[in-house]
């Protein structure tokens, strides 16, 4: 026999903040933030049109500036990714493993500057790099264009050891391409980097919500579409087998892209691997779309953003990766306004 209403009433446990605090499921805490943090050479820090309150940061003292508040926020962690002039790009994308590129030169002020106080990932791919804007080695077979897969993570391989020599804690394989991390993996034990992790990008959809992303680091392609390499929207387990083969490979943490319209596969991935660190990109387009819609007093931006981020974590992410994370940390502190 059930007992029902009367005797359970579940509106008793939110009867006031202090009580839905004590038995909230779900925490947030801005140690649970990876920062991403666009780099470039030099000059001033440049607005980013497509993310209001974004910048390109160029390698100095206003980026350990910016660093430094974050840390103060208590958010200590970032992932870098680089910005460079056209002029710089060429079809191999070489200014994304060349020793003294702006990703390198980034993570060695930050690693100098702070040291342990401070985990740095590095977004290892070749978009932003390459003059047609692909992620890896464009070639042409019948008439038609293709990325070939093998010689691109070679080329994958040569920028993660660029970054770990540099300092980096983590190196973040984006690319999408098939043994990535193996080869990766391969590439850092013999350099005797063993300690230096992978954080994969293991289930990265085709998504639009990359937009903005794209406006930010010059990354758009030339031609074409990245649907040969990145994820179908329209699957959900075949994200289960992309995670499967990249823990397979050597992955240390692994990632769902976008977040929020991939819920129910953060949920899956979780739910299938709960025992590897898994981390969720709250993606460009997402940020930017809230920013729109607060400017325009369509929604407060401080509940909603903080409501995002926590059904991020719900749904199973360990480790948010998102723009908001300055801000998100500053209302934390606030309190949760739930």
């Amino acid at each position: 026999m059930h007992v029902r209403f009367p005797q359970h009433r579940p509106r008793r446990l939110r009867a006031s903040k202090l009580i839905r605090d004590a038995v909230a499921e779900t925490s947030l805490d801005p140690s649970d933030f990876i920062y991403p943090i666009f780099v470039k050479p030099s000059g001033e820090k440049e607005q980013i049109p497509s993310m209001p309150g974004q910048y390109r940061w160029p390698v100095g003292d206003e980026l350990t500036r910016h660093v430094e508040e974050a840390l103060a926020l208590g958010v200590n962690k970032v992932i870098l990714f680089g910005v460079v002039p056209d002029e710089l790009k060429d079809s191999a994308g070489s200014p994304g493993y060349d020793p003294h590129g702006v990703v390198p030169n980034a993570i060695r002020l930050l690693k100098q500057t702070f040291g342990d106080k401070l985990l740095v990932f590095a977004d290892v791919c070749l978009c932003e790099y390459t003059d047609h804007g692909h992620c890896g080695i464009v070639r042409e077979r019948r008439g038609r264009w293709y990325v070939d897969n093998d010689e691109t993570i070679k080329l994958y391989a040569k920028e993660a050891v660029t970054y770990a020599d540099a300092g980096a804690d983590f190196v973040a394989p984006s690319g999408m391409m098939d043994g990535q991390v193996a080869e990766i993996r391969k590439a850092l034990d013999a350099h005797g980097f063993h300690d230096v992790g992978i954080m994969a990008y293991s289930a990265k959809y085709a998504s639009a919500f990359y937009g903005p992303f794209r406006v930010a680091a010059a990354s758009a392609p030339k031609f074409g579409d990245r649907r040969t390499y990145q994820m179908d929207p329209r699957n959900a387990y075949e994200a289960v087998k992309e995670v499967m083969l990249d823990l397979e490979e050597g992955a240390d943490i692994v990632m769902v892209k976008p977040a929020l319209a991939y819920l129910d596969v953060i949920r899956l991935v979780k739910t299938h691997y709960p025992w590897a660190p898994l981390a969720a990109y709250n993606v460009s387009g997402e940020y930017s779309m809230v920013k729109a819609a607060a400017s325009l007093g369509y929604v407060d931006e401080r509940i909603v953003t903080l409501e995002i981020l926590t059904a991020i974590k719900r749904a199973g992410a360990q480790l948010i990766l998102t723009y908001h994370a300055l801000e998100a940390a500053r209302w934390l502190k606030e309190g949760v306004p739930f």
